[in-house]
């Protein structure tokens, strides 16, 4: 069970950022910066030696390598224990866990940012699938709220931190996709038409993006950019790719140049059955 009688927190949605009882327990070496990272991410979870030392060595680590990850733990513990008033009880070693064959961090998962937004975009995809666009934009918001950069932008990638690196930003643009996604069909497309202007700027190739910005225009009676908007999406297509636009985009270039309602073309071939997968 978790210590209530401390409070660790640890952000990696941007800078690393750690602290136990309001005081930082922050290493600033890169290595344990790297370690609290992981454990954060897996916390109330073991994390293997193995797994501790591939991330920060590599595949070759150094024969010196479980003297040294001890050494960093320590380095951890002392900073744990500065922080956290011997009045409550709580020792380091309570904390920052030595379990068979790894470590674990006793944190609760709402006092790590990354666990923190996981829990809140699952909460927004669950509402947008059953059609509770409200509750779907508000946890979604609430989700990318949480982001202040990069995640881990001022701490080495390893091979496992790299792949929570990946997940985690493929994992905001998901969020931020359904978000907009969410958001249009509430009526506030011209609150959105900025913010997907520019998104589509970033992500020339993302067609589900590119979609919802047509259909911004289109609600906005904007049919002749939704179509411009199509146009530079398959020109760029094309040229990077050699590929064509998806059937399910095409059916809604079509849809657009018919003057029919885009939006019920484009979420009837995306339901169960249809021709496509919904994910803005």
């Amino acid at each position: 069970m978790p210590n209530r009688g401390r409070r660790v927190r640890v952000e990696v949605l941007g800078t690393l950022c750690g602290e136990a009882a309001g005081v930082s327990v922050l290493p600033s070496a890169s290595k344990p910066r790297q370690i609290l990272a992981l454990l954060a991410l897996n916390a109330q979870h073991i994390v293997p030696v193995p797994v501790l030392m591939e991330e920060l060595w590599g595949a070759g680590p150094p024969r010196s390598a479980p003297t040294t990850l001890q050494t960093y733990i320590l380095q951890l513990r002392r900073r744990l224990r500065a922080a956290i008033p011997e009045t409550t009880g709580v020792w380091d070693k309570n904390v920052l866990v030595t379990r068979h064959g790894g470590y674990l961090l006793d944190a609760d998962p709402a006092d790590v940012d990354a666990l923190e937004f996981d829990r809140l975009t699952c909460a927004g995809h669950t509402a947008f699938e059953v059609g509770d666009m409200a509750a779907a934009s508000g946890s979604l918001t609430a989700a990318l709220e949480l982001w202040r950069g990069p995640a881990l932008a001022d701490v080495p990638h390893g091979r496992h931190l790299g792949i929570e690196v990946t997940r985690l930003q493929e994992s905001r643009l998901g969020a931020l996709e359904r978000r907009i996604g969410a958001d249009v069909r509430l009526g506030r497309h011209r609150e959105v038409l900025g913010e997907l202007c520019a998104l589509c700027e970033r992500h020339p190739l993302h067609e589900s993006l590119r979609a919802l910005q047509m259909l911004a225009y289109c609600a906005d009676g904007r049919s002749s950019d939704a179509l411009i908007a199509y146009k530079r999406l398959r020109e760029t297509l094309i040229e990077e790719l050699g590929l064509e636009p998806s059937p399910r985009i095409q059916r809604l270039h079509q849809a657009i140049l018919r003057g029919e309602e885009a939006m019920e073309v484009w979420s009837g071939s995306c339901r169960p059955g249809g021709a496509g997968v919904l994910t803005g």
